[in-house]
């Protein structure tokens, strides 16, 4: 990889690479990248440690600069171009077979998917937290910033048509929102970011994104690239992932919008129309795997990328697939138990509940259009069923929660999580 290195004067320089990478023809070769060099002023990281930030200033480090990628030719070797082709047509069959019943699989899917791209980044909440959260109990963080990832999710395939930079920062804004970073959700990082190290300063960092400077043009860059139309879908969602990693345009939140951005092109490709693929709950089998793959991105080789994604979306499928036998189980158990008219409100409900395990009046009214009256008799005949448990929340009323539900959903979440064991899925 070349590593050349220029001094950022004001605004930065231009590199001759920038028209070169423009005019590949198709091959196994990845444009390279190379490095700006940065003189540290400090920022708001130094936390005012005046001793620190005399020690630190004045020093420089390089902030990597990953090549343009909007008319690359580069093309994956036919082994991980037919891997990738093949994952593609497994989402597909996927969507095609729960897409019947996309109005709850797909809102238990998207839902799943957001919980498992938040556990990517630590952030965990079962299943019941989450329910609760969304109906905005706000007791456990964890399960608060999970239901914002379901936002940004929803905000990601309302605007694959656009795929535009201005559909991720929606994406970014809907993530971000209610949290204490919201003033700047929504719009690029204007200071340097770096992973690994220090937090006071990049000097020394496992890996430094490019100069803040640089955000705007890689990211329109990016998205070029994203909306082409003559390029393999899962390897070029997977590369796209990757490069926007590697620019990491926000100061938080890049992982999970960059992981709701797989999900937006495989929608405008037709690969999965109705059902998010849940490709994070995949990833998690080995997060090690994941970001050593993203190094390897930005050593120029995007094979390992695409490998992982298209691999992440096999075991995804097989987790996704156990999950909807359950939810159907489950549902056929549920309506066995009651006894009511084909016209009574009881039989809305427990559909309701297959996506959303955990409800109060509020919900039921909402979704249902159910008063007061109808709700109690539905959720009492529920009750005396076994289906549901009711349980005050202090100040909140009465919510009711469908424990087998919970469970299932939980379970996926363990499945996902779970390191793959040799020779199994």
């Amino acid at each position: 990889m070349n590593q050349q290195s220029r001094h950022m004067d004001g605004k930065l320089g231009h590199s001759h690479r920038d028209e070169a990478n423009n005019s590949l023809s198709s091959s196994n070769s990845w444009p390279e990248a190379e490095y700006d060099e940065v003189t540290w002023e400090g920022g708001a990281q130094d936390f005012n440690d005046l001793r620190f930030m005399s020690g630190m200033r004045g020093q420089n480090y390089k902030a990597f600069v990953p090549p343009t990628i909007a008319e690359t030719g580069y093309a994956p070797s036919p082994q991980i171009a037919s891997l990738a082709e093949e994952a593609s047509r497994e989402i597909s069959r996927f969507d095609e077979k729960y897409g019947a019943r996309v109005g709850p699989f797909a809102t238990i899917m998207l839902r799943s998917e957001s919980v498992a791209s938040s556990q990517i980044e630590n952030l965990t909440a079962n299943a019941r937290s989450l329910g609760e959260a969304e109906l905005g109990v706000e007791e456990k963080l964890n399960a608060t910033l999970v239901v914002r990832n379901v936002r940004a999710m929803k905000s990601a395939l309302a605007a694959s048509e656009n795929l535009d930079t201005g559909s991720i920062l929606d994406t970014h804004r809907a993530l971000m929102k209610g949290t204490r970073d919201e003033a700047t959700a929504g719009s690029w990082r204007q200071q340097q970011v770096w992973i690994g190290t220090s937090s006071s300063s990049p000097i020394g960092a496992e890996f430094i994104p490019p100069h803040h400077d640089r955000v705007p043009a890689l990211m329109d860059d990016l998205m070029v690239y994203a909306r082409r139309t003559d390029v393999p879908a899962m390897a070029q969602a997977a590369i796209a992932h990757a490069q926007f990693e590697t620019v990491h345009p926000f100061t938080d939140g890049n992982g999970r919008t960059g992981r709701a951005l797989i999900h937006s092109m495989l929608k405008r490709h037709g690969v999965a129309r109705n059902v998010s693929t849940p490709v994070s709950a995949g990833l998690l089998a080995d997060i090690g795997a994941y970001h050593r793959s993203l190094d390897a991105y930005r050593a120029g080789n995007p094979e390992p990328i695409i490998t992982l994604c298209s691999e992440a979306s096999f075991r995804a499928i097989w987790n996704g697939t156990q999950l909807a036998e359950d939810v159907t189980s489950i549902a056929d158990s549920w309506k066995a138990r009651i006894k009511a008219r084909k016209d009574a409100a009881v039989w809305r409900v427990l559909e309701l509940l297959e996506s959303r395990p955990v409800v109060n009046a509020a919900v039921l009214e909402a979704e249902l259009g159910l008063d007061y009256l109808r709700s109690k008799r539905a959720m009492d005949l529920l009750t005396e069923n076994g289906v549901v448990i009711g349980v005050d929340k202090y100040k909140r009323g009465r919510f009711w929660r469908a424990p087998e539900m919970l469970n299932a959903l939980d379970a996926f979440a363990e499945r996902a999580g779970r390191r793959r064991q040799s020779g199994s899925v």
